[in-house]
């Protein structure tokens, strides 16, 4: 049994990933200012198991403080989105970078054993050679993706410098229960979602052919276990991925097809700083974690579909059934 650290921890991956901490029966110590975290995701927790704390990873004393007796410090607290941080950057940059900055002085303070940081394929920017390597000049392409290069310059350099185990995880458009459906800022998938369950129309921002390598959040926690005890892996970056890609229109026609109904989307301009293309490589997150994808597109739509569906309740309006070429082209 361990005791861990999880800023962040009321939020979309954080909530997941003390989930299956406690399962294993570990400790956990949450560190949420639950400005994005729901309170809703740490109802069913049992208080003997999990400590929550309300605080702000700026504040660095308290960071300090319920670092103290820890083994491991799981930090995902962070301002997540590339329009939010185009439209905010001097608070994604402060969150993101100083957050990151006290957890690694919290946890070199309190001999936390390894600390394990949540970074973005938004590191890579609008580089075109696909898949994206680790080895890859990171070029961000927005102040989102750079805060999060900079969280990672600044781990490598505490475990370099002060030999404190660190390693940064570069997820790749993450969704799946527990992300919030209902927020602007949230990924393509929970917004579809969210439009489609209550008769909306949903919004494509370009023509619908930039793609993405879409990840279920079950395969991100457990690359994050694998990551706290892998060998050889301490002052490592990640990518975490499901090495697949998909359009956007694409993953239109296939949650279409999943609640058969025709999707007849609206279209926009294409929204700053966002990338045309991603896709993982993840042969040295398998080499070296372990890590190994296991949900793809299809069942990770039809489990988050369902969470969907219990979290809206009575509130989902879904139109008639009507059979499209769409549908038919998805479940070919």
């Amino acid at each position: 049994m361990a005791k861990y650290l999880v800023t962040g921890g009321a939020g979309f991956l954080g909530s997941n990933v003390v989930d299956a901490l406690l399962a294993a029966g570990d400790k956990v110590v949450v560190y949420d200012d639950l400005s994005t975290g729901s309170k809703k995701n740490v109802l069913d927790w049992n208080p003997k198991d999990v400590k929550v704390v309300e605080g702000d990873v700026r504040d660095a004393k308290a960071l300090a403080k319920v670092a103290k007796g820890c083994d491991y410090l799981l930090h995902f607290a962070a301002v997540t989105g590339v329009a939010r941080s185009v439209a905010d950057p001097e608070t994604t940059l402060g969150v993101n970078v100083n957050g990151t900055i006290n957890a690694l002085h919290a946890a070199r303070e309190a001999k936390i054993k390894r600390v394990i940081v949540a970074s973005s394929a938004a590191v890579y920017g609008e580089s075109p050679v696909l898949p994206k390597e680790e080895t890859m000049l990171a070029t961000p392409y927005s102040p989102y993706g750079a805060s999060m290069l900079m969280g990672e310059d600044v781990a490598r350099v505490f475990y370099t410098t002060y030999r404190l185990e660190t390693v940064c995880l570069r997820f790749f458009n993450l969704y799946g229960p527990r992300q919030d459906i209902t927020s602007e800022h949230s990924g393509v998938v929970a917004r579809f979602i969210h439009a489609l369950l209550t008769g909306k129309t949903p919004m494509v921002y370009g023509d619908g052919k930039q793609s993405r390598d879409f990840t279920y959040v079950s395969d991100a926690v457990d690359a994050v276990r694998l990551a706290c005890t892998a060998p050889k892996a301490e002052g490592e970056v990640f990518n975490i991925g499901s090495g697949n890609r998909i359009t956007i229109s694409g993953l239109l026609n296939i949650i279409g097809a999943l609640l058969e109904r025709e999707i007849i989307p609206s279209y926009a301009d294409p929204r700053p700083a966002d990338i045309r293309h991603s896709l993982a490589e993840t042969t040295k997150a398998q080499e070296v974690l372990g890590f190994r994808p296991r949900v793809n597109i299809q069942l990770g739509l039809v489990k988050t579909l369902a969470w969907c569906r219990r979290s809206l309740g009575k509130n989902v309006k879904l139109p008639p059934p009507r059979p499209s070429s769409a549908m038919r082209e998805a479940t070919d």
